[in-house]
């Protein structure tokens, strides 16, 4: 190679600046013979002619549609290689990207949705699956109370992830174990008994639906069901004194665990 002034052709530093990449990749593409200088100063620096840009412009151009460098070579060397179908084949995948690249934006958009509204459901969705009382206004304000939380992160996620089908089966679920509970009490069922404790197990596994929920979260919420109006008034709606009861049970299987409900803490 023969020896030349910076004069004759760009150094690698320009050349990298000019193209948009690392002069770490243009050295490793002259060691693996892709793209060699055609030049070098007589004190050995590296001098890129403008046939040597040419070509690197190519495999810039190559590589940004997502060609490896081995199908680079072939495709700038091999006289039979078929250009047109290796790019026909590049654009194919490059469709398929741009498919899920569209999905993926599209879930992160039912995510900040899901985040900032709570339910991704409309105001006539919400009272078909909830029912007439539902208040749609009520994932607002629990969004302005809870939105902080990582109880609230936890719920907006799974949130993001349905439809009416789903939150249609969990408000069955919901409505199913408040009448469970109002035919228990109605029944005489003690705290502390084994139907109870049943009860208060299957509103855990009920209530994971929004979150994962602890025992002592599970005795938080109880005292939160008893004292805050609008969750008295619901559970107290469905039968007088439910509120009460069930936070007689919670407190009860808690102790069963362990765990004393006067000091328990949301964790």
């Amino acid at each position: 190679m023969p020896d030349s002034t910076d004069a004759d052709g760009l150094p690698v530093g320009q050349v990298a600046t000019r193209l948009g990449v690392t002069v770490r990749a243009l050295h490793h593409w002259d060691e693996i013979g892709l793209a060699r200088p055609s030049l070098r100063t007589a004190a050995g620096y590296r001098l890129y002619t403008a046939g040597d840009l040419e070509r690197l412009h190519r495999i810039v151009v190559y590589r940004e549609i997502g060609l490896g460098l081995d199908r680079i070579r072939a495709v700038l060397d091999d006289s039979t290689a078929d250009v047109p179908g290796a790019l026909r084949a590049q654009r194919t995948q490059v469709t398929e990207r741009i498919e899920r690249l569209q999905q993926l934006g599209a879930g992160l958009d039912r995510m900040i949705d899901a985040h900032e509204r709570g339910l991704l459901l409309t105001a006539e969705q919400q009272a078909e699956i909830f029912g007439p009382r539902w208040d749609p206004d009520g994932p607002a304000l629990a969004r302005q109370r809870w939105g902080d939380t990582t109880q609230w992160r936890q719920y907006a996620e799974r949130s993001a992830s349905r439809g009416p089908e789903e939150w249609q089966a969990i408000a069955d679920a919901v409505a199913a174990l408040d009448r469970a509970l109002a035919d228990a009490m109605d029944a005489g069922v003690t705290p502390g008994s084994p139907e109870a404790n049943h009860l208060v197990e299957r509103h855990r596994e009920v209530f994971a639906s929004y979150f994962p929920l602890t025992r002592q979260m599970q005795v938080c919420l109880g005292r939160m069901y008893e004292a805050d109006p609008a969750f008295a008034a619901h559970y107290d709606g469905i039968r007088t004194g439910l509120a009460t009861w069930f936070r007689h049970i919670v407190d009860a299987d808690a102790r069963a665990h362990g765990i004393d409900p006067d000091t328990a803490t949301w964790e």
